[in-house]
């Protein structure tokens, strides 16, 4: 299997965290509700992406492979951070 990171442009890969971060900043404010954070995160992406690349349609799938490394990459450590607690519970018992 092909690492996506391969279809990413080199300068595109400092959005991946920046993203990150972002979305945490907006899961930690109450005003924001979660569900709508991929959502706000995706225009955000692009925009980034267009900066680095300029207005063109490359940017703006870069945009959104970028804005996916993100939110996926977040939800893989969920996961796994969820896995490992619910593993440690069933082990107690």
């Amino acid at each position: 299997m092909e690492d996506i990171t391969e279809y990413i442009v080199g300068d595109g890969l400092i959005l991946i965290p920046a993203l990150m971060v972002i979305g945490k900043i907006l899961k930690e404010s109450v005003i924001f509700p979660d569900r709508w954070i991929p959502l706000f995160l995706l225009p955000l992406g692009i925009l980034g992406a267009v900066g680095l690349i300029g207005l063109t349609g490359q940017a703006v799938i870069q945009g959104i492979l970028v804005t996916g490394m993100a939110v996926y990459g977040n939800q893989i450590f969920k996961q796994l951070i969820h896995k490992d607690k619910s593993e440690g519970s069933r082990n107690d018992q």
